[in-house]
């Protein structure tokens, strides 16, 4: 099962460490704390204890409550302007707005002229260098990929229009 938490998303955030998100910034995210989502499930366990038949539960915020990915940005810069996060030097880390792209097109062509492309020039350099530069490009390259992966695997999620 995949488990997305919006807890890594908000201190990558406040640490200053997303410079972009990719998502339909009017979809709706149910976000549900941990203890309703257990709780439902013991509940759900007891009430079918003795039952052969399946049932399906669904645990859900965004019918009563609805939170959007634009809502997202929206409170996370206003608690950590509030409140900032302070780095491992004493200082507070400054945030600002988020470049929001609405489709993977977008986030593919952002992350090829901001990371990937910069980094070819790398290897180049590398390459020219005599591998001087070989441990910041493997880390970096593995860095980019890791996060196409997450954009990739996270993609249903983003872009789900089922609420």
């Amino acid at each position: 099962m995949l488990e997305i938490t919006i807890d890594s998303l908000a201190v990558a955030y406040g640490k200053g460490k997303l410079s972009c998100f990719v998502a339909d910034i009017n979809c709706v995210v149910d976000v549900i704390p941990a203890d309703m989502v257990v709780n439902a499930i013991l509940v759900a366990m007891v009430a079918h204890a003795n039952q052969s038949n399946d049932v399906v539960y669904h645990v859900g915020s965004s019918v009563r409550n609805p939170f959007r990915y634009i809502n997202f940005q929206d409170y996370g810069l206003k608690y950590f302007k509030a409140k900032p996060w302070i780095n491992k030097d004493g200082m507070a880390v400054k945030v600002g707005k988020v470049t929001i792209l609405t489709d993977m097109d977008s986030f593919q062509r952002y992350m090829l002229i901001h990371y990937i492309l910069p980094l070819k020039g790398l290897k180049l350099v590398n390459l020219a260098l005599c591998q001087y530069f070989e441990g910041t490009y493997l880390e970096l390259n593995r860095k980019i990929q890791v996060v196409m992966r997450l954009a990739e695997l996270y993609r249903p999620y983003l872009f789900f229009k089922g609420m």
